[in-house]
């Protein structure tokens, strides 16, 4: 059985009159083994494959290869199942008039090999049709634990109205996880990282098809390393005690925040996913009611739970002191994801005002994010703004925009922009 361990980084002391409290906690994860082989349940794969008339014929052959990459990287004895999705889904594999999934074999992956081979690029883009056969197929197999889809798409999502699609990625959440990937440049951020994020996967550019491949088997390999089906966070805070937020603050950003099922009246879970041996940060934020200066309180339980099994668990504390110097430190974990997540969002907004043509929020906005990456050392994040922006100072965030920008270095440094760095323990 896979160990779980959670570590609290905070500064516990409050002034006379506070109320908010902040913690960071480090959950780490070892000997999850491997998806389906280990645990209870069985594990689910889908490959959802892009074949609208945008992909054209070369486009196609590209993913049809990565398709058969993935599918090489597969478990036996895991369920699977391909989707092709143009204006409407199909089921490429298994050859089904309804869903239905198969087992991984030697026979099964080559039938599966052969079938992805005959795609051939035609119609238009409605991913939310995509979705809906995704969630009906893993429904198939009642015995599965762990259901994980991977979906690529190189156009917007123009066959389907946004309210549709929303409607779709509303139905399905909380069914599959799901890692989106957009190919070229064609397609829109907004619109696949809002799948991502309610599925509790990934999104990233692949700017040129020959990439597809590698692509796919490094994502197929990582759902495939997760032996770890389904964990919960549970936050626990005291009678009269809000949660303002619960974040999850690396590897990416997250917020769970609208994710809450209550437990009981004072504890609610939030969906955390599949797990590895990986570690995962979460900012947890608690608003307290003040308390006379030396007295004590505990601010949050924090917990996983696989199933109705505690397996970690941190606590977070509350005592006010009258010592300023004590009062005003600032846990430098804390500093360090607050940062990182206004640097998400600073990203996000300036692109957008970039977008359409508001020069000064642009310059604003990216220039703030060009001062946070530097503070938070988020070199990857400072890469990715000087191909966008020319950077005069970090430390004032003095930039100016570039004449000429490659549509694919933006969208790069968009899907990114939730990836943090991790704070130096």
């Amino acid at each position: 059985m896979a160990d779980f361990t959670a570590t609290v980084y905070q500064n516990e002391f409050l002034p006379d009159g506070g109320t908010d409290v902040h913690a960071i906690v480090t959950v780490t994860c070892t000997g999850a083994g491997a998806a389906g082989q280990t645990g209870s349940g069985d594990a689910g794969e889908i490959i959802i494959v892009d074949t609208s008339g945008s992909m054209g014929r070369d486009g196609v052959q590209a993913a049809a290869y990565a398709a058969q990459t993935a599918l090489d990287q597969i478990l036996d004895g895991v369920w699977f199942a391909v989707i092709s999705g143009n204006d409407r889904a199909q089921l490429a594999f298994p050859p089904s008039a309804e869903p239905v999934m198969v087992k991984m074999d030697p026979y099964t992956r080559q039938a599966a090999k052969d079938a992805v081979s005959r795609f051939y690029a035609d119609g238009g883009t409605a991913m939310g049709t995509w979705l809906r056969l995704a969630s009906r197929v893993f429904a198939t197999v009642p015995s599965l634990s762990q259901k994980h889809a991977i979906l690529l798409t190189d156009g917007e999502n123009q066959h389907e109205t946004p309210e549709a699609l929303t409607q779709a990625i509303e139905s399905v959440t909380g069914q599959f996880q799901c890692d989106t990937r957009g190919v070229g440049v064609a397609w829109q951020v907004d619109e696949v990282r809002r799948i991502a994020q309610a599925l509790l996967g990934t999104v990233d550019i692949i700017p040129a098809p020959d990439q597809l491949a590698a692509e796919f088997a490094k994502i197929i390999q990582n759902a495939m390393s997760r032996g770890v089906a389904q964990a919960d966070l549970r936050v626990w805070a005291p009678q009269g005690a809000e949660v303002l937020f619960v974040r999850q603050v690396a590897p990416t950003v997250e917020d769970l925040t609208s994710r809450r099922t209550a437990v009981n009246p004072l504890t609610g879970s939030y969906p955390t996913g599949s797990w590895g041996d990986e570690s995962r940060d979460y900012h947890v934020a608690i608003r307290l009611a003040a308390k006379a200066v030396g007295q004590e309180q505990l601010a949050a339980r924090v917990q996983l739970v696989l199933g109705d099994q505690t397996v970690a668990q941190s606590l977070v504390k509350a005592l006010w002191s009258a010592d300023d110097a004590l009062t005003t430190r600032i846990s430098p974990e804390v500093a360090h994801y607050t940062g990182q997540t206004e640097l998400a969002q600073a990203i996000q907004d300036g692109l957008a005002a970039k977008a359409v043509g508001d020069t000064a929020t642009a310059t604003t906005k990216l220039g703030r994010a060009v001062q946070l990456a530097a503070a938070t050392g988020n070199e990857e994040a400072t890469t990715r703004l000087r191909k966008v922006v020319d950077i005069d100072d970090q430390e004032t965030g003095t930039v100016r925009l570039k004449r000429t920008v490659e549509k694919a270095d933006e969208m790069a440094l968009d899907t990114a922009s939730t990836k943090t760095t991790r704070v130096r323990k």
